[in-house]
């Protein structure tokens, strides 16, 4: 199972990092929900702090280019195996400092890497 990051968490069921949220634990996997309020988003708490942590297989962005630029240094210090660029969220900057330290950066859709078991 990948521990993953939900960047731009929402409790809204009708935003995509909210069904993302709930696909990733339906398949099992760890999920850290952070955004801009606090809830709650099926049993994943979303939270507002940008706790450490080990051990982040995958950061999937759910934040426009501009919005990432506070969580650069965040994202970077989780040294995430990969982050997932969702459409919409491109940001060549980010995927290039992501690079540089040995992760892996996608343009692709959380909801269909999970999907076609791409994930």
């Amino acid at each position: 199972m990948k521990k993953t990051v939900v960047l731009g968490a929402s409790e809204n069921p009708a935003r995509y990092s909210n069904m993302a949220t709930q696909r990733l634990r339906a398949n099992g996997h760890p999920v850290v929900a952070i955004g801009n309020r606090e809830g709650k988003i099926g049993d994943v708490n979303i939270i507002k702090e940008h706790p450490a942590m080990d051990d982040v297989d995958t950061v999937t962005l759910y934040l426009n280019p501009a919005n990432q630029q506070p969580y650069y240094d965040y994202i970077l210090s989780l040294k995430p195996k990969r982050v997932i660029f969702n459409p919409g969220t491109e940001n060549e900057e980010l995927e290039t400092m992501v690079e540089a330290q040995g992760g892996k950066t996608m343009e692709a859709c959380t909801l269909v890497l999970l999907s076609t078991g791409q994930y």
